[in-house]
């Protein structure tokens, strides 16, 4: 079985914020690494990269009146050393859509199912004071289904909407503000109708597919699949390949959506294997994971699927696409502009990776729209990270250290008890019931059964009283023992996946190395046994003080002030 795992691609425009955070990265590296040891590590391939074409770079470019692409390679630089370096996010290849092959790929493919792209000319808004088209986000107005008044042309950021600019009530040119006139203009379309019922058939069967994916796609198809503008009338981007469309580009929206096959491509090159990336794209044996925010359904499962399905070669369509609902900040949307919100350089800078990561799949809107609170983050660290799994785990392994000198205790198959297999059972049968949530894209959820380890955990421990065993039946007690240092295998396994760094320390400190090796479905065997010995204990996690809230306005002025420095021009 070959595993292939996306995030959605991050725009480059602006640092991301932990809403963005937790919608794509970070639950496509959680997967990955789950997959890795579930499939084996060259089953599996984790690609994404950096979104850098369309018209909000040029816009900017424009504004500062220097190339796009100056202001792309550093920022993709800055966001590419966050996920890597300080998120430890396990992309096989974080590439751009500047990438040679990308471009190249791009090309070739549209090409390739012109079969499906007519050509018909349209009235588009026209800048006379500047002299070009403006599409997209070089235009702004009021929208016409909200009436928010600095509405985009591709997008309203209040209701959601998606726009076309002629739309746009009382349009204006956002780079000089002028009231622009409507000139017609030819453009290349992909005719999405042509593949409605085949969708429709496709997402209707498809048992893996979340709910609300299917329900946002299947509500695009009913309303109706029109033909959609693949070209831009702007020079920012990939040229478009068709004959006569010289000075257009492709829009981005389709090409970033290509970029998950040609960021394969460019990674099985770059190893000097270039026909491997077949092995992820093609034939049965494949599944695939897509991990976005809502706002990407309709192109994740209508415009990209009908892309596959345009092309002749048998393109695999997803498995699964992994759609969160939004991540508020306090009550709020997350806003740039009014700083309401915590993006992905600051909150390293507040607290451990690992509790970020930790906090926000536990928070991780699956179901609804989810509130980030502080008290909640704070109440998650302290309670679930420092007193349910690291108390269980110093427990565990101080007692071994005590009692036993250090070694996993015998285990006396005539001494367990209906309390000990109770526990043994859940320890054994978690792995499988995460990687049924797991492969839903329900990683949440699987996060609260591994919890149930631990809190499990501290109540056998309780329930058995090994310290008072040992003086008087210390065969209870080794059995004890035995079987909550396994469980402490377990747990490590399982809590691999979300905080990679803290498991590896709890994995170490059973005297275990490789944590990376493990395999999935042998996390719940019981393998430890009296020839085994731990090393001492020491404190995994640290509990949050109190007075962290009260201080953090402060804490983040000064952070902002210290990153306006560091940030690339366009991320500032």
């Amino acid at each position: 079985m070959k595993i292939y795992v996306a995030s959605a691609w991050p725009y480059v425009e602006a640092v991301p914020h932990l809403g963005n955070l937790i919608g794509s990265v970070l639950s496509a590296d959680v997967f990955a690494r789950y997959a890795r040891l579930k499939y084996g590590k060259d089953n599996v391939i984790f690609v994404s990269g950096s979104d850098e074409h369309g018209t909000p770079i040029e816009v900017e470019a424009i504004k500062r009146k220097i190339n796009p692409r100056d202001l792309t390679n550093q920022a993709h630089e800055y966001d590419k050393k966050l996920f890597l370096d300080v998120w430890k996010i396990s992309y096989d290849n974080y590439t751009r859509t500047e990438s040679e092959t990308h471009k190249r790929f791009v090309r070739e493919f549209l090409l390739s199912i012109q079969d499906y792209i007519k050509v018909q000319e349209e009235e588009m808004p026209y800048c006379e004071h500047d002299k070009i088209f403006l599409p997209d986000r070089f235009i702004k107005g009021t929208c016409p289904y909200c009436g928010y008044e600095d509405a985009r042309g591709d997008q309203c950021d209040r209701c959601g909407r998606l726009l076309s600019p002629t739309l746009l009530i009382n349009p204006r040119c956002a780079i000089c503000g002028s009231k622009p006139v409507i000139k017609k203009t030819k453009h290349w379309f992909f005719d999405l109708s042509q593949f409605s019922d085949k969708l429709k058939e496709w997402l209707e069967n498809n048992k893996d597919m979340p709910d609300n994916v299917k329900s946002v796609a299947l509500s695009w198809i009913q309303e109706g699949l029109k033909p959609r503008s693949l070209t831009r009338d702007t020079s920012w981007g990939i040229p478009a390949p068709f004959e006569g469309a010289e000075g257009k580009t492709v829009y981005v929206w389709f090409e970033a959506l290509l970029g998950y096959i040609s960021a394969t491509i460019e990674y099985f090159e770059k190893t000097g294997n270039p026909d491997e990336w077949k092995e992820f794209w093609f034939g049965d044996d494949v599944k695939s994971y897509y991990f976005i925010g809502k706002d990407n359904i309709p192109f994740h499962a209508v415009i990209f699927p009908a892309m596959l399905m345009a092309s002749k070669k048998g393109y695999k369509l997803p498995s699964v696409i992994s759609s969160t609902e939004y991540l508020m900040y306090e009550g709020q949307k997350f806003s740039k502009s009014r700083r309401i919100g915590i993006w992905i350089d600051e909150a390293p800078r507040l607290m451990d990776v690992d509790y970020w990561r930790y906090v926000l799949i536990r928070l991780r809107p699956e179901e609804k729209d989810t509130n980030f609170l502080w008290r909640e983050a704070i109440r998650i660290i302290n309670t679930e990270l420092n007193d349910d799994i690291g108390n269980y785990v110093n427990r565990v392994i101080t007692m071994v250290n005590r009692y036993f000198k250090g070694y996993v205790p015998n285990f006396n198959e005539d001494k367990l008890d209906d309390i000990d297999r109770k526990f043994m059972e859940l320890v054994k049968t978690t792995p499988v019931v995460v990687s049924q949530l797991f492969e839903k894209g329900k990683l949440k959820a699987g996060s609260d059964e591994i919890i149930k380890i631990a809190r499990e955990g501290n109540a056998y421990l309780n329930q058995k009283a090994p310290w008072d065993k040992v003086k008087n039946d210390i065969k209870v007690a080794e059995n004890t023992l035995y079987i909550a240092s396994n469980s402490v295998r377990t747990l490590s396994i399982l809590l691999y996946p979300i905080i990679p760094t803290s498991a590896e320390k709890i994995y170490n400190q059973l005297g275990l190395r490789g944590i990376e090796n493990e395999k999935w479905d042998s996390a719940g065997e019981f393998i430890l046994d009296h020839n085994h010995k731990v090393e001492q204990a020491s404190p995994i996690f640290k509990k949050i003080d109190q007075n962290f809230e009260k201080e953090l306005s402060d804490k983040l002025e000064k952070i902002r002030k210290e990153l306006d420095n560091i940030r690339p021009p366009l991320l500032r």
